[in-house]
């Protein structure tokens, strides 16, 4: 709704623009001023129409408001300097918006477009730890966006199981006493064995040609019983991962395996069509100096095995022959991977991928890493967060059932996770602590106890949606402010999705919840004689709370 009063003072103003005979600029823009006294959208327009006309904007700016006509959505068109002013009429407007807001309020148009978004995507060698669940949020709460926004989005993990982390694994189950304990939650068990291989591997580098031996061994599809522990150990790995994003509200719609691209001879077709650009020392390579890269792009190694690289070249191509866009959600480390792949894309036809770079989550101690063994893992996160959340539920409320408190302190610790990381831009980088993450009073839980906050208030006054509200009225400042900010709703979710970016939705949620609080704590609702409207408000910030909480991927309680 709030687009469409950004369309309509638009179209007033070229309107007014062309009735005096003035040349129009090819973007009239208005924005929100900084005080609401100054009106609800104000444009600089006269200021663009100086230079042009050569007179004060001051004095162009009389021009337009004596010519400019509006809609009965604003009250008036007024002049601030040289600014021209809109005001809502609120009264007409309240009535739009509110009528606008069904269940389905924020799901646009459909656009007709396929995108395939790529994320998560780690290495099945043990569990996830905190380095990826920046990943695997940002990509889950942006796919939720643009479906939102009207896409069509089809959410992939890219499965490594070719890559040397596999191979040492394979390679120690093969030759040492390691079992897979499936007692145990079974990706942290490869995960502990991934590790205690390599302390081997540490105490004896020469070992490390046995694991080019085997790579090269499962690479050639020869040996069916190395092709069966290779499976056995990836797919035990993923689904542990896979029910880790679950318990974070994750799911992808396929997990596509790099052999695939091995198997099928798609890598060996792209090393055909690329030939006519490589080169060969040890290695086959695609020099990228004449595109401004200095570093090669190698395509295989000196035995003639591919690389990760070719490979992810063949998943890349794939997924732009089966999709209008591609997005990968990645860290920053890949910056140069990224530019070298979108070289041979173009050399091979294919489209380069969009791609969402984010910095890392560190704990305050330093780095992680899965071969050390030193790292949080993502179900010790989500442990930890519900049972401190469960802490403060249990503090707050004696009335619920374990059952009861359970469940509201999963929503609430998944969310906190989940707000955590979406609230900051992806360039910024996390240290990862857990009294912010866990905040009750700065975090997520506050916007899901507005949500639960309307429900009980609704419940206690017995709402009936289907009430005629036309003859009532909002006019209150915190009524207004909130009806305002519901019509942002929709603008909000199309910029999130034109930018590929998730934080400003994060923080629209925030802005709506204080919004709400205010109303919630200063406007009289049952008993008042605005009583009806005043419930239809609470109602329509109810669906906007949870549809708005729902593209984080974070669910809204009834009670707290």
């Amino acid at each position: 709704m709030y687009r469409m009063l950004e369309k309509e003072a638009v179209k007033s103003l070229k309107n007014a623009i062309e009735s005096l005979g003035y040349e129009k600029p090819s973007e009239i823009k208005v924005e929100e001023p900084p005080n609401a006294d100054l009106g609800d959208l104000a444009s600089t327009v006269s200021f663009q129409l100086a230079k042009q006309l050569k007179k004060p904007p001051m004095e162009i700016t009389k021009a337009i408001l004596n010519v400019i006509e509006f809609p009965e959505v604003f009250s008036s068109v007024e002049m601030k300097g040289p600014y021209i002013n809109f005001f809502i009429n609120y009264n007409n407007f309240s009535k739009l918006v509110l009528d606008s807001i069904d269940e389905n309020y924020g799901q646009l148009e459909d656009k007709n477009k396929k995108i395939i978004l790529e994320h998560t995507s780690a290495n099945p060698n043990g569990p996830l730890h905190i380095g990826h669940v920046r990943n695997a949020i940002i990509g889950d709460s942006l796919a939720r966006i643009l479906r939102s926004a009207g896409y069509n989005v089809e959410t992939q993990y890219y499965v490594n199981d070719m890559g040397r982390q596999i191979g040492i694994i394979a390679w120690g189950l093969l030759n040492f006493d390691f079992k897979i304990e499936e007692k145990e939650k079974v990706d942290h068990e490869i995960g502990k064995i991934y590790f205690q291989i390599n302390e081997k591997l540490r105490a004896d580098e020469s070992l490390k040609t046995e694991i080019n031996a085997i790579l090269k061994r499962y690479e050639s599809g020869a040996d069916p019983e190395l092709e069966k522990v290779f499976k056995n150990i990836v797919e035990k790995c993923i689904s542990g991962i896979e029910s880790t994003l679950n318990d974070l509200n994750i799911y992808h719609d396929a997990f596509v395996w790099e052999s695939k691209f091995i198997r099928n001879h798609a890598v060996s077709e792209i090393l055909d069509k690329l030939s006519k650009y490589t080169k060969r020392n040890e290695v086959l390579y695609l020099p990228l100096e004449d595109y401004g890269i200095e570093k090669e792009l190698v395509l295989t190694r000196s035995d003639g095995t591919s690389l990760y690289s070719t490979r992810d070249l063949a998943y890349h191509l794939e997924k732009s022959d089966n999709s209008d866009e591609m997005i990968d959600i990645l860290g920053s480390d890949h910056k140069l991977a990224v530019d070298q792949i979108s070289v041979a894309l173009n050399l091979l036809d294919g489209k380069s991928p969009e791609v969402v770079f984010y910095e890392f989550i560190t704990l305050p101690e330093g780095s992680m890493s899965t071969r050390r063994g030193v790292f949080i893992s993502v179900d010790e996160l989500v442990d930890e967060a519900v049972n401190r959340a469960l802490a403060e539920i249990k503090n707050r409320r004696s009335d619920l059932t374990d059952e009861e408190a359970l469940k509201i302190a999963t929503d609430i610790g998944i969310g906190a996770i989940r707000y955590f990381i979406v609230k900051l831009s992806p360039e910024k980088h996390i240290v990862f602590k857990w009294e912010e993450a866990l905040s009750f009073e700065r975090g997520c839980a506050s916007i899901q106890y507005a949500h639960a906050r309307a429900c009980k208030l609704l419940e206690k006054a017995g709402f009936d949606a289907g009430i005629d509200t036309q003859d009532q009225i909002l006019n209150h400042p915190f009524e207004i402010e909130l009806v305002k900010m519901l019509s942002k709703f929709t603008a909000v979710i199309e910029e999130s999705a034109k930018i590929n970016r998730i934080h400003p939705l994060a923080q629209y949620a925030m802005d709506l919840a204080g919004a709400f609080n205010r109303f919630y704590k200063s406007v009289p609702v049952i008993g008042a004689e605005e009583e009806v409207v005043r419930l239809l408000l609470v109602d329509k910030s109810r669906i906007t709370i949870r549809n708005c909480l729902d593209l984080m991927g974070i669910k809204a309680p009834e009670s707290m």
